[in-house]
C-alpha cells in the first residue's frame, strides 16, 4: 500500500492543516494532542471533507486532486474508517452491525469472512445481542469487524482506544494486535498515546497545529518514562 498525501492544505478554525507525506507502513500512527488535526487528516483520506488544495492518491488510484477537479465518493474509495464512538446502529443486532455493507458480488481475501472475524475479535457470543447492551470495548470490537467485513484496502482507526479505562485498553490492545498481524490490510492509527503507537505502529507522524513535527520510527520518537509509560523524546527538528 502507497498513500501519497500531496501538498494537502485544510484551513481550520485556528491553524491550517498541510500535510505532504507518502505513507506506506503496515501500520502508521497519526500522533499529537487534542486539536492537533489529526482527525481533519483522517476524514481527508476518508473523503468526507475536501481539501483547500492537493491530491490523495491510493495504491495508484486518485481519490482527491483539487487541481483536476477529481474526487471519489466516500463510499467507493474501498477505505474503513472507525471514528471514536464507534457510530455502531443501535437499533440493530450485533450480527446486523457486522454485516451493514458486506458485499458477497466482490472478490475479497478469504480470511475476511463473518467467521473468521468473529473468531479472531471473539466476539460470537455477542452476535445476537442488542448495541445497547455492549461495554465500551464490545462495540469497540464490533465497529473493528464491521469496519473489517466490508474489505477495505486501508484502514482508519481514529483514536478507537481513548473512551476506555487503562485496564479495558490493555484488554483490547491484543485484539488489535490480532488484527495487524492476521490480516494485510494497512492501517493509521490516530492517538495520543504513545503507548498505543509504540505497541502498535510501524511508523509514526508527530502533528502539531496541523503539520509534521517530526516523524520516524515509535523507537526512535519515544522513550520509556519513570512511570514506566513512553513518552515522546525531547528532539528538535522538524521531519523532511
Amino acid at each position: 500500500m502507497s498513500l501519497v498525501l500531496k501538498n494537502l492544505r485544510l484551513p481550520l478554525a485556528h491553524f491550517t492543516l498541510e500535510i505532504d507525506a507518502t505513507l506506506s507502513s503496515r501500520v502508521t500512527a497519526i500522533f499529537g494532542p487534542s486539536g492537533s488535526g489529526k482527525t481533519s487528516l483522517l476524514e481527508l483520506i476518508a473523503g468526507l471533507r475536501r481539501p483547500a488544495s492537493g491530491s490523495i492518491e491510493l495504491s495508484g488510484t486518485v481519490l482527491t486532486d483539487r487541481a483536476t477537479h477529481q474526487f471519489i465518493a466516500p463510499q467507493h474509495r474501498a477505505i474503513g474508517y472507525v471514528p471514536q464512538d464507534g457510530a455502531l446502529f443501535p437499533h440493530l443486532s450485533v450480527r446486523k452491525n457486522l454485516l451493514y455493507g458486506f458485499s458477497t458480488t466482490h472478490e475479497r481475501p478469504a480470511g475476511l469472512s463473518l467467521d473468521h472475524i468473529v473468531e479472531v475479535l471473539e466476539i460470537s457470543p455477542l452476535l445476537d445481542r442488542s448495541i445497547a447492551t455492549l461495554s465500551g470495548g464490545e462495540k469497540q470490537r464490533v465497529a473493528l469487524g464491521r469496519a473489517l467485513l466490508a474489505a477495505p484496502k486501508l484502514l482508519l482507526l481514529d483514536e478507537p482506544l481513548a473512551s476506555l479505562d487503562v485496564a479495558l485498553k490493555e484488554r483490547l490492545i491484543p485484539y488489535l494486535l490480532r488484527i495487524r498481524d492476521e490480516f494485510t490490510i494497512p492501517m493509521i492509527y490516530v492517538t495520543h498515546s504513545p503507548d498505543e503507537v509504540v505497541a502498535l505502529c510501524d511508523d509514526a507522524l508527530i502533528l502539531l497545529s496541523g503539520k509534521i513535527e517530526k516523524r520516524g520510527r515509535p523507537a526512535d520518537l519515544f522513550e520509556v518514562s519513570e512511570t514506566p509509560r513512553y513518552r515522546l523524546r525531547e528532539q528538535k527538528g522538524r521531519a523532511e
